[in-house]
């Protein structure tokens, strides 16, 4: 694998750039691999790649039904956070936090991570003492979570509407400085290419029609390209996740629904930070290339369709132009709709389903693209030995039959 560095982008400039080498191969299916993964978004390659260079396995195969980062990993809004308040969803999360902040250096591939921090700001006293008990909640898991007051985040953010007639007065809210951005489809190819070097076949185009399921036990899948042999399968394929389970026999208690986002015209700098706003739902940042990025909750109907809708479209934006009236002025450029699959409990599904060997990676709602390091270490556990990683083993299908349910919605006001 071509190694990227100031050395080789020099040298390939006097060159005319004619001597770069794909990212990574373009496989065809092998009849048999030793594990299979489905879903070639951020959660899938990080499986492969932890696979190979953690657990040794080079027979991996990555199948995508489409290509490479035009899933929901190019869907989202880019934010990395870890600011929860169950220890479970600490520990999950500030894991994969810990894996971004040195991502780059391990797959040699600028992922742009930058921890700009993240203020969840409230208007009302009522959302001060919810912002309170998340502060807490953060510090007594051992995670970097402070109260800001209203004075400190009029600061932060100066354009914020502070007039005397402004509908959400900002009165403070809770600050992670670890939290940030890093570009979503970067995070994706780095993986991609790092686990292609380390022998993984990534096979795009290729669509999962069926399973072979034999004596209770994983032994292939059915795909538009031909039979794979495999015992050990992974599903990490977000909202298409349910409809794979099924093929198994298993059914998940998971809904649908799409995740809008927008992305102005590109302006000079003026926002320094990732802002969530509890009054109106809406959060926002500013990319490296000047633009602001922004969304809010859900829609509100189950659909598979990733187009959004004009209503959901008029709040998300009435929020942003609530908090900043400036903005108003602003083109927006482009606006696009991601599939996140939502569990009753608000917290993601990971571990064994239905036949032997057969393993699950989803349900994560709103927060997929900031567990994807974390997503795939803990599956690429799974599937290497067959038993839980200790983060993992809280958020098993089976919390359900025992009523150990991690309810993130109640507890950190998460919008799924």
């Amino acid at each position: 694998m071509m190694r990227y560095s100031g050395f080789t982008l020099f040298r390939q400039g006097l060159s005319g750039h004619r001597g770069w080498q794909p990212a990574w191969d373009k496989a065809t299916p092998k009849p048999a691999y030793d594990a299979v993964i489905v879903g070639g978004g951020g959660h899938g390659l990080a499986t492969a790649y932890y696979l190979a260079k953690v657990h040794g396995l080079r027979r991996v195969a990555v199948l995508e039904k489409g290509w490479i980062g035009g899933g929901n990993t190019g869907r989202n809004t880019t934010v990395i956070r870890s600011n929860y308040f169950y220890p479970e969803s600490v520990a999950l999360y500030d894991f994969a936090l810990r894996l971004y902040e040195g991502l780059s250096k391990e797959l040699n591939y600028n992922i742009m991570l930058s921890q700009r921090g993240m203020l969840i700001a409230a208007h009302t006293p009522m959302q001060m003492e919810i912002c309170t008990r998340i502060a807490n909640a953060m510090q007594l898991n051992g995670v970097d979570g402070t109260l800001m007051s209203g004075a400190e985040a009029r600061e932060r953010l100066p354009l914020l509407n502070q007039t005397a007639d402004a509908r959400f007065a900002c009165l403070g809210g809770v600050w992670q400085g670890r939290a940030g951005v890093a570009r979503h489809d970067a995070v994706a190819w780095g993986y991609a290419r790092a686990a292609s070097a380390l022998g993984v076949d990534i096979i795009e185009n290729c669509t999962v029609t069926g399973l072979d399921i034999r004596g209770g036990r994983i032994a292939g899948v059915e795909t538009t390209l031909g039979p794979i042999r495999n015992d050990r399968l992974g599903i990490a394929a977000a909202g298409a996740t349910p409809g794979l389970a099924a093929l198994a026999g298993v059914r998940l208690p998971i809904h649908t629904y799409a995740l809008q986002a927008f992305v102005s015209e590109p302006v000079k700098p003026m926002l320094d930070t990732v802002l969530l706003y509890l009054g109106t739902g809406t959060y926002l940042s500013q990319s490296d290339k000047g633009e602001l990025v922004f969304g809010g909750g859900l829609d509100r109907v189950p659909t598979h369709g990733q187009r959004g809708n004009l209503p959901s479209q008029e709040t998300i934006t009435s929020g942003l132009l609530e908090m900043f009236p400036a903005f108003g002025q602003l083109k927006l450029l482009r606006q696009w709709a991601g599939v996140v699959d939502v569990v009753p409990d608000s917290s993601p599904v990971i571990g064994p389903v239905g036949p032997e060997g057969l393993f699950i990676n989803c349900g994560w709602g709103t927060g997929g693209f900031k567990a994807i390091p974390a997503g795939g270490w803990l599956l690429a556990h799974l599937l290497a030995t067959g038993t839980h990683h200790e983060i993992s083993r809280p958020f098993d299908l089976d919390r359900f039959a025992r009523g150990r349910l991690i309810d993130e919605a109640a507890g950190s006001g998460i919008a799924h």
